[in-house]
C-alpha cells in the first residue's frame, strides 16, 4: 500500500485514483475547486466520471500541502497551460518523492514539453511521465488498458510498475521520456482533424490516409525534437492516436466535430466545458513545424482552418492536390 497525491480533479485524475485506490492505496486528490472535493469527499462521485462511485480510500483537498505530506508518488494531472504555475504553488513540498506528469500538451508561450518545465522548476527532482491509450472513462470502470512509464530513473519506472499493474491496467517502461510526451502531445491535433474528417461526411478511406499521414507527421518532429522512432510506432505514438481519433470519449475528436459544424473556438470549448488540448497545441505544433523546418501539412492546413478562416472541405483539397511525392 502507498500513499498516492494526484493533483488535478479533473476526468483522467480521478480515473487514475479510482484505479490506484481499488488496489489498495491511499489516494489524496488536490482540486482548486471547493465544490468537487465536497463531492469527492462527502458523495463518492466526480462529475466528469457520473457513473462511477469512489471508493472510500480516496481524499480531496483544496490544500497543496494537505495533499503532498506523507505521500510516496506524486501525480501531476491538470491542463497543460495551467502545469509551471500549479508546480510552482506545491514545489516546496515535494521531499523525495517522484513526480510523474500525466498531462499530455505543450508550455503555449516557451513552446516546452511539460516535462521541461519540470527540469526548470524542479531541477534535480525525480520524474517520470505516464502516457498510452487511456480513456478515463474506460480506465475508471476497469476496462483493461496498457500506458507507459517514461523516465531516465529506472526507480521512477520500477516504482510506477509496481504501484499501477493489475488485471485491468498493464505498465511499460521506457527511456524516452520526449518521445512519450511528444507522442501524446502531438496526437490530439490529428484526433482534431479526424473531428472534423467525421463532420464533413469523410470515409474510412479518409480516416486511415490521416491516421497514418498524421502518425508521419508526428514521427517527423518527434524525431528531431529528441523522440526516438520507435516510440512513435508504439503505445504512446499509434496506440494513442488510433484511440484518440476513433473513439466518441475524445475531446479533441469531439471539438473536431464541432469546429466542422462551423463553430467558432471560443464556441467550442463553452460547448464542451473542459479543456481541449489539440487547439492550444495546433498553435505550438505550428511554430515548432516552422521553428525546426519540417514539413507537417496536416497541421499547417488544420491550423489555417482555425485562425485563417479556411473552410474543411477546402483543407481537404488542399491536403489532396499538393504536389506529387513519394511516401
Amino acid at each position: 500500500m502507498k500513499k498516492i497525491a494526484i493533483v488535478g480533479s479533473g476526468s483522467w485524475g480521478v480515473a487514475l485514483g479510482i484505479h490506484l485506490a481499488k488496489s489498495g492505496n491511499i489516494v489524496k486528490i488536490w482540486s482548486f475547486d471547493k465544490e468537487e472535493a465536497r463531492l469527492i469527499n462527502d458523495e463518492r462521485s466526480c462529475k466528469f466520471l457520473k457513473k462511477v462511485r469512489l471508493p472510500e480510500n480516496i481524499y480531496s483537498y483544496n490544500s497543496f500541502k494537505e495533499t503532498i505530506e506523507d505521500t510516496e508518488i506524486i501525480l501531476h494531472v491538470t491542463p497543460s497551460k495551467f502545469v509551471r504555475d500549479i508546480l510552482k504553488q506545491y514545489k516546496e513540498y515535494i521531499k523525495e518523492q517522484p513526480l510523474i506528469m500525466c498531462s499530455k500538451g505543450f508550455e503555449k508561450d516557451s513552446l516546452y514539453t511539460l516535462d521541461e518545465v519540470i527540469k526548470e522548476e524542479i531541477p534535480n527532482k525525480k520524474y517520470g511521465v505516464l502516457s498510452g491509450p487511456s480513456h478515463a472513462e474506460e480506465v475508471s470502470i476497469g476496462i483493461p488498458t496498457a500506458m507507459v512509464i517514461a523516465s531516465e530513473y529506472d526507480e521512477v519506472n520500477n516504482l510506477v510498475q509496481d504501484v499501477f499493474m493489475n488485471e485491468n491496467v498493464r505498465i511499460y517502461t521506457s527511456k524516452d521520456v520526449k518521445g512519450v510526451e511528444l507522442g501524446g502531445a502531438l496526437k490530439n491535433i490529428i484526433a482534431f482533424c479526424a473531428g472534423i474528417a467525421t463532420e464533413i461526411g469523410l470515409g474510412d478511406n479518409s480516416f486511415a490516409a490521416l491516421i497514418t499521414r498524421g502518425l508521419s507527421e508526428i514521427n517527423r518532429l518527434g524525431s528531431i525534437m529528441g523522440g526516438n522512432k520507435d516510440t512513435f510506432y508504439g503505445l504512446t505514438g499509434l496506440g494513442d492516436l488510433i484511440v484518440t481519433c476513433l473513439s466518441e470519449h475524445s475531446r479533441n475528436r469531439k471539438a473536431g466535430k464541432l469546429i466542422g459544424k462551423g463553430m467558432t473556438v471560443e464556441e467550442v470549448k463553452k460547448e464542451i466545458g473542459m479543456t481541449i488540448e489539440s487547439i492550444d497545441n495546433i498553435e505550438v505544433t505550428y511554430k515548432l513545424c516552422k521553428m525546426y523546418n519540417v514539413e507537417m501539412p496536416i497541421v499547417e492546413t488544420v491550423y489555417n482552418v482555425l485562425y485563417n478562416k479556411l473552410s474543411p472541405k477546402e483543407a481537404v483539397k488542399i491536403l489532396m492536390t499538393r504536389q506529387k511525392k513519394s511516401e
